[in-house]
């Protein structure tokens, strides 16, 4: 396997006169999380689908696991696992069941099969719920029982396409450290989100699609500090004392929510922060208290896009 565990070069879709991908460049390195964000029509549904052998391209090259997806396409899905939006598991058969039908569909030994099963029933902590129909579990028993079914071939990568639509604080969480444990044990994560908070605590590098095009690509960090907006905000404890500090900080701007606090641009750095309370004490201005306030992925998603993050889905 490559250090990259998917690179894909020039990657164009259409469908009729409407373009879907316009010369897609990606590279995600192995043994990391990698999300594509996009609001509705962005392409980013096209792009798995491709990346997962599910659908040609028009032109361009795709490499996942060091293989090329057209003419390598067994070698490509003998490798990865996907988990879509929707849980596909079967609700007729039991949660040992669903498991032992994967194991049988990848050929595996009767005794490594039943071995693989267990381990995951325990991993998932499944195991007092094994012998129950799928259709009675809960949402998250639901997801983790997909996520099961999904590493018993072993994948090297996994596409996860919104993992945890629909599940409470608590169960999200839980799929948020095994994920993280996956990636602990080298699998590469391909992450599809309309959480943006969850791609900014898990994803190492983020893509962000907009009618079929890379719009910008980078850290979670690296996204931020393109977007402008960053500032201190300040509280005084009276007029008196905002009042000076206004005389002080020529670029400083009232808070539109309180009169007593100041906004003033920054970089949000511990250096710039110091300056500016070294500035203010220097001149006898007394702040009360302060915070530094960056831009999210919210902001970063709106300016990219010209949408809200609430129209983020496949």
């Amino acid at each position: 396997m490559t250090s990259s565990a998917i690179e894909a070069s020039g990657l164009r879709k259409a469908y009729g006169d409407k373009v879907v991908l316009d010369g897609i460049d990606l590279e995600v390195a192995a043994g990391t999380i990698f999300s594509l964000l996009g609001p509705n029509g962005a392409g980013k549904t096209t792009t798995v689908n491709v990346l997962t052998t599910l659908m040609k391209a028009d032109a361009g090259t795709v490499r996942v696991a060091g293989h090329d997806v057209v003419t390598e396409t067994k070698a490509v899905r003998a490798a990865i696992g996907v988990t879509g939006q929707f849980a596909a598991v079967d609700d007729l058969l039991t949660g040992r069941e669903n498991l032992q039908l994967m194991a049988d569909l990848k050929r595996m030994p009767g005794a490594q099969g039943k071995r693989v099963v267990e381990e995951l029933l325990e991993r998932f902590d499944l195991t007092e719920s094994a012998q129950k129909m799928a259709s009675t579990y809960s949402g998250g028993m639901r997801r983790k029982l997909d996520l099961a079914m999904t590493l018993v071939g072993k994948p090297r990568i996994i596409f996860l396409d919104e993992p945890t639509t629909g599940l409470d604080p608590r169960s999200r969480r839980i799929m948020w450290d095994t994920i993280r444990q996956l990636v602990g044990e080298g699998v590469t994560i391909f992450l599809t989100t309309q959480y943006l908070e969850e791609a900014d605590r898990l994803a190492g590098r983020i893509a962000v699609l907009d009618q079929g095009r890379l719009v910008a690509q980078g850290t979670p960090a690296e996204l931020k500090r393109q977007i402008p907006g960053s500032h201190v905000r300040l509280r005084f404890a009276g007029d008196a004392e905002i009042a000076a500090a206004l005389r002080v900080l020529t670029d400083a701007t009232r808070d539109a929510e309180d009169d007593l606090v100041l906004r003033v641009p920054s970089d949000g750095g511990a250096q710039s922060v110091r300056t500016l309370l070294t500035h203010l004490d220097t001149h006898a201005v007394d702040v009360e208290e302060f915070s530094v306030h960056t831009p999210d992925l919210d902001d970063v998603f709106l300016a990219l896009t010209g949408r809200t993050s609430e129209k983020v889905s496949n």
